[in-house]
């Protein structure tokens, strides 16, 4: 199920600064469904609150609001789409409306009934021209892609928001089958916890080098308190050059979020405004 909503702002001013601008900026941020998370031994003493609501969780997704606000679209991973343990709140629908962005996407990838919502999610200040949701294949259902297309013709940008698999077999099953919609598009931006670091991804013979998507400079993000991997990535076809790529600080969340600021190509910007 793919949800989506307006989260109130000004659509027409926001989209209008970001295709005066020519760049876009962009984040990506595993939340892990707000729980805050600075030592290995935490994954099992606060383990409950996978399951139980924490009076603070509110609190820190309103931090989190605010350090997402600058950006134009934001990519989520391991959010709550409305259930006990979340205190009923959809954390895509608060996040984009305490973070001003006037449209959200949430994608229900795991329904477990009223006791957890798992979820990606999708903010963004400018309306896709088409959204598409994609269920990720594997031994274990609950992976998820969000497509979202800017601009209509060749010369749009895609934007695709992926979780995938903690098993390797999974994941190159999963690669696959991104592969295959990749492949004929133009402009693309892959970007999401990966769970796999740049070497796993070059090692996958098809994603690395069938397609024309290269990662930008790779930043440890894993675990937040003592980065020693990078397992979030935003991935660039080679249509497309970063100016800026840096990671964020420590959000409570065991992963790092990840933000880069993506100069458009003057054929992708004229697709994306004859649409806006």
């Amino acid at each position: 199920m793919l949800e989506h909503g307006h989260a109130g702002g000004q659509v027409g001013s926001s989209a209008l600064s970001l295709v005066e601008r020519g760049h876009i900026r962009l984040l990506t941020f595993n939340l892990q469904v707000g729980i805050q998370t600075s030592a290995y031994h935490h994954y099992l003493t606060r383990s409950w609150q996978h399951v139980l609501p924490h009076p603070q969780r509110l609190e820190r997704l309103a931090q989190m609001g605010n350090v997402l606000e600058p950006f134009d679209v934001v990519g989520l991973q391991e959010v709550d789409g409305g259930s006990f343990r979340s205190g009923r709140v959809n954390q895509v629908e608060y996040l984009a409306s305490k973070a001003r962005f006037p449209h959200y996407f949430q994608q229900l990838n795991r329904n477990l009934g009223q006791f957890a919502q798992h979820s990606n999610g999708l903010l963004s200040r400018i309306v896709p021209s088409h959204i598409e949701e994609h269920r990720l294949p594997g031994m274990l259902p609950g992976r998820g892609a969000i497509h979202a297309r800017y601009g209509e013709g060749p010369d749009a940008l895609h934007i695709f928001v992926a979780h995938l698999a903690l098993s390797q077999r999974g994941r190159v099953r999963q690669l696959n089958y991104l592969s295959n919609i990749i492949e004929p598009l133009r402009h693309v931006v892959v970007m999401g916890d990966l769970n796999c670091t740049p070497d796993q991804l070059h090692a996958h013979e098809r994603f690395s080098t069938s397609l024309p998507l290269h990662p930008v400079k790779p930043l440890l993000s894993y675990p937040s308190w003592q980065p020693r991997r990078a397992l979030d990535h935003i991935l660039l076809s080679q249509t497309l050059e970063v100016a800026d790529v840096h990671v964020l600080d420590h959000l409570f969340s065991d992963h790092l979020p990840i933000a880069v600021d993506l100069p458009l190509p003057p054929a992708c910007l004229a697709a994306i405004r004859q649409s806006v």
